[in-house]
């Protein structure tokens, strides 16, 4: 049985009606050690169930780590009435964290493809987003994955992704510079090979 959810489905503990995942006490000993090194005291009162809520939560944040984000791709239409123009999905928000210090990435995603013969439903995209996101992440590799899903599954003739987001590794540690977001993209097909085409998507994202 997985140790990190040895509450069955449908089964009530009393000392866990809710049924949230149990967090091994390896985890809880890492993350007491940790507000230690950080000065503070885990056994005081505010500090108590902490561990047992940052292993939760961690387990949330990167449950991306769970799933294969091309599964949402798998369901596809080939019925579209001869429409043969761009698909944009524009501003999906998410949330990721960073590999190297661990912290916040929040920003937003605009996702388009040029359909050859297939298309999704269009909260498959953010859906694809979102499963790359809840990772521990770079901008650039979000940015690629995202983009490389589509192209291989949905076979388009042209995939653009661009995403711009603010890093808690800078605003809240180093520099410590807010307001100043980080802009990637990757151009595939016909937004690569053909300025028009690529001009064309980067207005539609309103750049």
């Amino acid at each position: 049985m997985n140790n990190m959810c040895s509450h069955s489905h449908g089964e009530f503990d009393p000392d866990n009606p809710l049924n949230k995942p149990d967090v091994p006490d390896d985890v809880q000993d890492a993350i007491r050690t940790l507000l230690r090194w950080a000065g503070d005291d885990p056994d005081r009162e505010g500090l108590i169930d902490t561990p047992k809520r940052v292993g939760r939560a961690w387990l949330e944040y990167c449950r991306g780590n769970q799933e294969d984000p091309a599964i949402h791709l798998a369901r596809i239409f080939e019925e579209v009435g001869g429409y043969e123009e761009i698909v944009l999905l524009k501003g999906i928000p998410f949330q990721s964290h960073c590999e190297h210090h661990m912290a916040p990435i929040t920003g937003k995603a605009h996702i388009a493809y040029l359909p050859a013969k297939k298309v999704v439903g269009i909260s498959k995209l953010a859906r694809v987003l979102h499963g790359y996101a809840n990772r521990l992440q770079v901008q650039e590799r979000l940015t690629a994955e995202v983009a490389d899903c589509i192209w291989n599954n949905l076979e388009p003739r042209g995939v653009a992704v661009v995403i711009e987001a603010e890093h808690g590794c800078m605003t809240g540690r180093g520099v410590k510079v807010h307001e100043v977001e980080m802009l990637t993209s990757r151009m595939m097909g016909c937004f690569l090979e053909d300025a028009a085409s690529r001009k064309e998507v980067l207005s539609l994202m309103g750049f």
